[in-house]
């Protein structure tokens, strides 16, 4: 039986002081996101981008003990404002999931970045993700205020 809250979605939202522009390129960029896709005890980042629509996603975080793989595909890509991708990995038995970050322009030229994750399997895997996301995003923020 489906537990009746699986189907709901982790939402992350942040500020981000950076522009849009500049947030969407990290999102987008396969060498910088190596030192911020890295929650909890991950040392380290492989990333594989082919940023179209259908175009792969690969990313193995590594801690001191294990990796982690995730696989996905692009479905959508829309500069500076939208990247949506399966994200498919152990933690979702390996059934593709959604990820949407929306990237919004705020007032202040900061940007307002929303991260939604759907489609997860079990409440404790969204519990797993919404902390991994969390801290994948604040990594972001650090990673983009320490490029200025």
């Amino acid at each position: 039986m489906t537990p009746p809250d699986a189907g709901e979605a982790v939402v992350i939202r942040k500020r981000i002081a950076a522009t849009r522009d500049e947030v969407f390129k990290a999102w987008t960029d396969a060498d910088g996101m190596r030192s911020w896709m890295c929650p909890g005890d991950t040392l380290s980042a492989v990333v594989e981008l082919d940023l179209r629509v259908g175009g792969a996603l690969r990313i193995v975080m590594q801690s001191a003990t294990e990796s982690f793989e995730h696989r996905g595909e692009f479905v959508a890509v829309q500069p500076p404002a939208k990247l949506a991708f399966t994200w498919s990995a152990k933690a979702t038995g390996f059934r593709p999931t959604l990820v949407t970050v929306d990237f919004i322009e705020a007032e202040d030229g900061h940007c307002d970045l929303v991260l939604t994750h759907e489609r997860l399997p079990r409440p404790d895997v969204k519990d797993q993700y919404r902390g991994g996301w969390d801290q994948i995003v604040t990594r972001l923020a650090r990673f983009l205020q320490d490029q200025r």
